[in-house]
Order: C-alpha cells, then sequence, then structure tokens
C-alpha cells in the first residue's frame, strides 16, 4: 500500500502504487515522478498502454533494484472489447478498418470463446506495441505502414470471465500473466467469433498483491510534494 507521510522519501528509493490516467503513457508518469521530486532513478514495472488506466508500480531510487520482482508478477484487468470492427492496432487508438456483422452471435457463444482463450497459448505481439525488433520499437515501423515477423511468446490466461454481455460491448475480467496483451486476445477472439473485435477499454486493478484500491493519484503525489514545502519542478 502507497502511503504519503513526511516519513517518505522519494529520492532515496519508494514503492508507488499509481493510477495512471487515460492518455499517459508510461513513461509519461515516471517522468513526471522524476521532474516532482528531482529523483533520477525512476523506473516502472509493466507498461500500460496510453488508452489504459489503473495500476502502475514505481520504483524510485534504491528500490529501482526490485523492478524485475515486480514485473514478473500476475497481473489483473477489467476490460470491454467491442465486437463486429477490427483495428490496426487492436484497440480503439486506431480508426476502424473494416465493420463486420454480429447477427447471430449469442451470449453463450461468447462465454465459450472467452473459456477457449485460457490456459497457456502462444501470443505474436502486435505491431502497435512498444516490442523491439531489430532494434527498433514495432510502432514506429507500423506508423510506416510496415508489418515485420515476430516471434510468438508464451503467455497464460489463468482466467477469463464475461461480467456484462451488451451487444456489441463485451465487457470482462482477465488474470493473466506477465507480457499477455489484452488488446492481442480481444482481436483474436473476434476473429474466432467470425465478426472482428477490438478493446475499447482496459483497467489494470493488480500487480501480485498490489492492488489499485491502495493507488494514489498523479495529483496527490503533486499534493504530497507541496506538503514538503517544495513547489513541484
Amino acid at each position: 500500500m502507497t502511503v504519503l507521510n513526511h516519513d517518505l522519501r522519494i529520492a532515496d528509493g519508494a514503492i508507488l502504487l499509481v493510477d495512471k490516467p487515460k492518455g499517459w503513457t508510461s513513461f509519461d508518469v515516471v517522468n513526471r515522478i522524476r521532474h516532482l521530486f528531482r529523483v533520477k532513478k525512476v523506473g516502472h514495472a509493466g507498461t500500460l498502454d496510453p488508452m489504459a488506466t489503473g495500476l502502475l508500480v514505481v520504483c524510485t531510487g534504491k528500490k529501482t533494484k526490485d523492478i524485475s520482482a515486480f514485473v514478473g508478477m500476475e497481473k489483473e484487468y477489467e476490460a470491454e472489447m467491442t465486437l463486429g470492427g477490427r483495428t490496426a492496432s487492436f484497440d480503439a487508438e486506431t480508426p476502424v478498418l473494416e465493420t463486420r456483422s454480429t447477427a447471430g452471435i449469442t451470449d453463450e457463444r461468447v462465454r465459450e470463446v472467452l473459456a477457449h482463450f485460457t490456459g497457456r497459448q502462444l501470443q505474436v505481439a502486435p505491431m502497435w506495441s512498444a516490442v523491439k525488433v531489430g532494434g527498433t520499437r514495432l510502432y514506429k515501423l507500423a506508423r510506416k505502414g510496415e508489418e515485420v515477423e515476430r516471434t510468438p511468446r508464451e503467455i497464460e490466461v489463468k482466467s477469463m470471465r464475461p461480467t456484462a454481455i451488451e451487444m456489441p460491448r463485451v465487457r470482462f475480467t482477465v488474470v493473466c500473466s506477465k507480457g499477455t496483451y489484452i488488446r492481442g486476445l480481444a482481436s483474436d477472439m473476434g476473429e474466432a467469433l467470425g465478426c472482428g473485435a477490438y478493446l475499447t477499454a482496459l483497467v489494470r486493478t493488480r500487480i501480485g498483491e498490489f492492488l489499485l484500491a491502495d493507488a494514489v493519484t498523479v495529483d496527490d503525489l503533486a499534493a504530497f510534494k507541496d506538503m514538503q514545502g517544495t513547489s513541484p519542478a
């Protein structure tokens, strides 16, 4: 749990649970903390896409040595996908490329597909991702209209449960291993349903034993800095 009090020495080393706002990159959060507390060593454990919100574990100072342990922890998400369309990025960050009919797709069929995509499986990283191939971020190639071969990686979806099916939108929870692209799952499930799908909302609610409920906002951190008697950078 993140506790903001005068005894917390962020510059020396701290583990911060931050609720990443929509539209921010994970690096935006790291950069804000770096400048806010004038600390050089800041890192996060697990990237969230700009569209996504929720839990980001941020380490500062000497605590950055613990990042690798946090990266490997189990993750939990609340997600929403829209059926009947397909995008290049597998989410709502890029335009819909095509639309398809969802006629005949029952709630039961949706549940069956979600169940089918649980367990260990191979997943290919989306072209619109920060994964490096040949030293270049894939999203930089995607912006140029280029697509390159990517090596599939093993992931594990420990559970996937629908929480609301209101066609064409499906809300669901996912518990999964590190490195899992939820928007990749959404796209694959859309293809399995035969209508296409893309992610329209994503909230990370847990990393290991760390909970979003215990996280603070970027504004909370700025207010904490003011309480320490020094204006933010």
